[in-house]
């Protein structure tokens, strides 16, 4: 979806654990060109004591956000404000099902591509959470 619109990425992650299974996925089945992340909720406290865990993201990066599930879009949002203080770029965002519109709206106000694979409208049922903006 994001290579059909011609948008160019160097690491894809998002908020653990919603986004892991995706990100290491897509960089996986990519050319060695493009690395994972995570991105915590807050520092373990040990170890490397890091918000943003595996590819080390920085002015330049071009990352793609993933995640599985948007409600009120929360995470995502958070993941955004963290890979944004590092200096990387957000190009796009990604999820698989989106269950409401904030996270839509959000993007579009930061002038970032946001692509839900799959929208409560697709499934029949109400937006949930904050709904409809």
């Amino acid at each position: 979806m994001i290579a059909d619109a011609g948008i160019g990425f160097d690491a894809v992650g998002g908020l653990t654990l919603g986004a892991d299974q995706f990100s290491h996925g897509v960089a996986a089945c990519l050319d060695d060109d493009h690395e994972w992340f995570v991105v915590r909720k807050k520092p373990k406290g040990r170890g490397t004591d890091q918000l943003v865990e595996g590819a080390v993201l920085g002015p330049g990066t071009r990352v793609l956000l993933v995640d599985d599930v948007v409600t009120t879009g929360g995470s995502i949002r958070q993941a955004y404000r963290h890979v944004v203080d590092t200096g990387a770029v957000v190009v796009a965002a990604v999820t698989l099902v989106d269950r409401g519109e904030v996270a839509a709206s959000f993007f579009a106000a930061e002038e970032v591509v946001y692509r839900p694979v799959f929208t409560y409208r697709d499934l029949g049922i109400e937006p949930v959470g904050s709904g409809r903006v």
